[in-house]
């Protein structure tokens, strides 16, 4: 059995309101709203994002008040949100609701298909501020081989040495989840839901179907 060095968060495993954000993500019939697609992730996004946020080093500030000085515990750390194009904007956006100050970054990363039904990962655009010393979380709906994941992840590592790395995903599968735990073991991973199997053309199982699709219509190809 895979013993993890990661720290694995998986929100499904307590009971919350996020339960219904993946119940209806996974609904075929749900599926239809595109916009209640979009708008659920995001709220997935939301969620992980204040779990996370327990994670971060703070400091304490004094805040002045009209009657007076009130002190608080203020996040410390410096964020890039880093997302993988097209299907992770809106969880990427649902983490920026919470980390509103945060650095962003995009990664375009695809499946680059083959004639005999084998395919690659392509990386083509990255635009990233400096990571040194800054907390990167990378988000992506959908976990499931985990090497779009991966590839993107050292893509962005080219723009410095961040000091802690978080991968965000709403649905994983277990496969995805071991691949990337042990190319970043030190990283944690935040996951909404998990399955456990992947189609021979890897997807999840019983996943959603393609996230990018459901979120903004279907491609004229793969």
């Amino acid at each position: 059995m895979h013993k993890y060095l990661s720290m694995i968060n998986i929100l499904s495993q307590t009971p919350s309101i996020v339960n219904r954000y993946i119940a209806q993500l996974r609904d075929v019939n749900t599926q239809e709203d595109s916009m209640r697609f979009r708008k659920n992730i995001e709220r997935i996004g939301n969620c992980i994002a204040y779990e996370l946020s327990k994670q971060l080093n703070y400091e304490t500030q004094e805040v002045e008040t009209p009657l007076g000085m009130a002190i608080s515990a203020l996040p410390a750390d410096k964020i890039v949100l880093a997302t993988i194009l097209r299907a992770g904007l809106p969880l990427h956006q649902g983490m920026l609701d919470f980390f509103d100050d945060a650095g962003n970054a995009f990664v375009s990363a695809y499946r680059k298909h083959h004639k005999d039904g084998t395919f690659e990962i392509a990386v083509e655009y990255m635009s990233c501020p400096n990571l040194e010393g800054k907390v990167l979380i990378v988000c992506d709906p959908m976990l499931a081989t985990g090497a779009s994941m991966v590839l993107a992840t050292q893509a962005l590592l080219q723009n410095g040495q961040p000091k802690k790395v978080h991968f965000v995903a709403a649905i994983a599968a277990r496969q995805g989840m071991d691949y990337v735990s042990r190319h970043f073991p030190e990283a944690d991973i935040w996951l909404g839901d998990l399955d456990e199997e992947l189609t021979a053309k890897s997807y999840i199982v019983p996943g959603l179907g393609d996230a990018g699709d459901l979120c903004y219509g279907p491609k004229l190809q793969e």
